[in-house]
């Protein structure tokens, strides 16, 4: 991976305010990626200033030309699809197989649906005399974590640009190569100077500058809930538009009358995919009291097969975590759950066997868990699955939703429309049944902590959009 030395700023890659520089890590190694910039307040607020100039003519450009634009895009992604895997693999640390197939499949797909999402929206309609007008929300500052990097950017930027707004981008500083990538992708495809900028750096200088700027109309963040607050609190200053996709302990509920084999299956690679990174993680799996061990035995059997290695590697089922704190947050989090009364079933804060380097972290399956317990409480974050007993289905929804988070969550049973009643009383942004598939067209967002408001489909292009009543 190359060195970068410029920020990207007016349609220009240009020289930051200061000379300082961040390291990016190869977390599978601890060797040195590449050196980006550390951006600053000065460039932020060009940034802001370049995004400003540009959005008249952005927003009055016609609905078929910003949607060729966003096809143009996801044509980019196609063409550096293997060169953007394999900077996700390389800066986070994520499997070459699923960065393939979702760090940089997904964002492609996405991209598309975006064009198509946007030729559909109805801009204008009537609301007795009224005409009531759509028109976009002004100047974005998309902020984005390192788990899914390219995913999250699309999310954010694609709808943001099919609405007429322009952006500002921070990118996670343990991530962000796949941030320039994706600029060179843009600026390609012929996305006007100014549209869109890119400033890397710290979230507490770059993400603050851009969170509390008046020159922003929404400020959009995903991460974790304590730096949600954060940013929350600094646009109010400004009242800018806060939207957040925050954290999740998402349960994972077994009904008596599930295929069990399958969902226990489904349920550990759920949990363990991307080393259990994904903030939609069913890291809470619900099952009735009679057959808690055999499900016990079961995942552990599973896990077995998610033995850490080389995420460059297409065998590697379990990569890395994405820092060394990273690694120690999620081992002590293991040894709070043994020292406060589970059972550990497979895995373990140790060592894993036969890794000398890199932040590698066993994949651990707990048993016995308590509901209130730390493990079962806190968003981990690691390859770390919980397993809960539950006397009777009443018991069962409660202990799921016995949470702050509430942003995801599955149900198994033979019954459909049992698992449908259940599905209903479940406070989770989303709820899958017997496994069912990913829908990037729905709407994706969380309830409690887990967040405010949507991405994704017509409701993510709806948050970078301003309502007008004109009465006739």
């Amino acid at each position: 991976m190359r060195d970068r030395d410029k920020i990207y700023v007016d349609g220009e890659w240009v020289a930051p305010q200061s000379g300082i520089a961040l390291v990016v890590e190869n977390p599978a190694t601890e060797e040195r990626l590449a050196r980006v910039p550390v951006g600053t307040g000065t460039d932020v607020r060009k940034a802001i200033s370049a995004a400003r100039r540009a959005f008249p003519g952005w927003s009055a450009t016609p609905v078929p030309v910003r949607a060729g634009v966003l096809r143009e895009i996801a044509r980019g992604l196609a063409e550096r699809a293997d060169e953007l895997a394999a900077t996700v693999t390389a800066e986070m640390g994520c499997p070459i197989r699923t960065s393939q197939k979702i760090q940089v499949g997904l964002p492609q797909l996405i991209a598309g649906q975006c064009a198509d999402v946007l030729e559909a929206y109805p801009f204008s309609e009537n609301i007795g005399n009224s005409l009531v007008v759509r028109e976009a929300a002004g100047v974005v500052g998309a902020i984005t974590p390192w788990n899914y990097p390219l995913h999250q950017i699309v999310s954010k930027v694609l709808p943001a640009l099919a609405a007429g707004c322009t952006v500002v981008l921070k990118p996670s500083e343990l991530a962000p190569l796949t941030a320039y990538l994706f600029v060179e992708i843009l600026d390609r495809a012929g996305v006007p100077a100014g549209v869109v900028n890119l400033v890397p750096g710290h979230g507490k200088v770059v993400g603050t500058a851009l969170a509390t700027d008046p020159g922003l109309d929404v400020v959009s963040f995903t991460g974790s809930v304590a730096a949600g607050k954060q940013v929350a609190r600094a646009a109010a200053g400004t009242l800018a538009r806060v939207t957040l996709e925050l954290g999740g302990k998402s349960a994972n509920v077994l009904l008596a009358d599930a295929d069990v084999a399958k969902a226990v299956k489904v349920g550990v690679a759920n949990a363990f995919l991307n080393a259990g990174q994904t903030c939609t993680a069913w890291s809470r799996m619900l099952v009735p009291d009679e057959i808690h061990d055999d499900v016990v035995e079961l995942a552990a059997q599973a896990a077995a097969g998610y033995q850490p290695g080389d995420p460059a590697d297409p065998a590697t089922r379990l990569g890395p975590l994405v820092s060394a704190a990273q690694r120690e947050k999620v081992r002590g989090f293991i040894r709070t759950g043994v020292a406060e009364g589970a059972r550990l079933a497979a895995g373990g804060a140790g060592q894993p066997d036969g890794i000398d380097r890199g932040h590698y972290v066993n994949a651990t399956i707990l048993a016995d868990v308590k509901p209130d317990s730390t493990v079962a409480q806190e968003e981990i974050f690691g390859p770390v699955l919980s397993i809960l007993r539950y006397s009777d289905e009443c018991e069962a929804l409660e202990i799921a939703n016995n949470s702050k988070y509430g942003l995801a969550g599955a149900v198994w049973s033979a019954d459909e429309e049992r698992a449908m009643a259940f599905a209903r009383r479940l406070r989770t942004g989303a709820v899958d049944i017997n496994g069912g598939r990913f829908n990037p067209l729905a709407p994706f967002g969380g309830y409690k902590q887990s967040g405010i408001g949507r991405e994704l489909g017509v409701h993510g292009l709806a948050e970078f959009l301003e309502a007008k009543a004109i009465q006739l």
